[in-house]
């Protein structure tokens, strides 16, 4: 793999890129290939999305752990599994579940409309940030107090229904605050699969994020560029602290969605010049390699950064 030492920001070429297996996947891709490549599991359908402020370093994203082996990554963006009662959620502005099928690149309007309602659900339920309003104007301003919690850990619980949240306080999605970036799915040997779209979003100037008191563990603002600088250290696993993050690199702690929007952003030089960039609907599904020391690495084929080119300047 090229050394991005000579690159400030950590980027690396366009092309076929590998990375590594956390002792978890290995072990699932060892009995995949030791029991006979068979039919893979379904995906379960999820959303997570890129939370993004700029900074004096450069843009800086919202980071999160993530308990259970979650196949969004130990280190990820907020998000979760699409739920029925999504389907719940009628009160919206901005581009219509037709637009948005068409901007995820999908036929199917319905399934779009549930990644849309999920992204802004589990940002809400894991960061406290909602993006929505009264109107197609209007962002509600403040949602740190106690009530509002209160109401997070009711939808994790699901004691009541972001459906109900909202309805209750006469708001509507602001999907126009969501921009689609990218596709991805999980490897066929993965014993847990998804099937992920990644969504950005700026953080509302009124509102801070805040951990669900119930299961947040450790989330901060990330610069990219940072992070990318100390991905071959411990640095991030060390901070988080945990038995499961100590001494582990950020390719072990986070999956290559991860890594490769990081990338990204490290060559955006703001918030408006990476949300503004056109860029298409590309899907990316790993592929299970066997490496020449005889473990294992995911394959994936990365398009070239052109949003990165056209915004290098910082």
């Amino acid at each position: 793999m090229p050394n991005s030492s000579s690159n400030p920001a950590g980027i690396r070429p366009a092309g076929k890129r590998t990375f590594p297996l956390n002792a978890d996947q290995s072990e699932a891709a060892q009995a995949w290939l030791d029991f006979g490549e068979r039919t893979p599991s379904k995906p379960r359908f999820a959303s997570s999305v890129v939370l993004l402020k700029d900074s004096p370093t450069g843009l800086q994203a919202f980071m999160t752990y993530r308990p259970g082996g979650s196949p969004l990554g130990t280190v990820a963006f907020p998000g979760g599994t699409v739920e029925p009662a999504d389907d719940d959620v009628t009160d919206w502005v901005g581009p219509s579940p037709l637009q948005w099928a068409k901007s995820l690149g999908t036929p199917n309007v319905d399934l779009a409309k549930r990644h849309v309602v999920a992204a802004i659900r589990e940002t809400f339920e894991e960061t406290g940030i909602l993006l929505a309003g009264p109107d197609a104007s209007s962002l509600v301003e403040s949602v740190s107090g106690p009530e509002w919690m209160k109401a997070r850990e009711a939808i994790a619980s699901q004691d009541t229904t972001f459906a109900q949240v909202l309805e209750r306080r006469g708001l509507a999605l602001r999907t126009d605050l969501l921009k689609p970036l990218s596709h991805w799915m999980s490897p066929d040997f993965a014993h847990r699969r998804f099937d992920t779209r990644y969504f950005a979003a700026v953080r509302p100037v009124s509102q801070q994020p805040q951990l669900l008191d119930s299961k947040g563990v450790w989330g901060r603002w990330a610069c990219a560029a940072d992070v990318l600088a100390a991905r071959g250290t411990a640095a991030l696993g060390d901070e988080i602290g945990l038995p499961n993050t100590a001494g582990l690199t950020l390719g072990e702690l986070s999956v290559p969605a991860v890594e490769i929007i990081l990338e990204k952003l490290a060559a955006a030089r703001g918030c408006i010049a990476y949300l503004n960039h056109k860029r298409p609907s590309n899907e990316y599904k790993p592929e299970l390699v066997t490496l020449p020391d005889g473990s294992f690495g995911l394959e994936v084929s990365v398009a070239p950064a052109s949003e990165g080119a056209a915004c290098r300047e910082r």
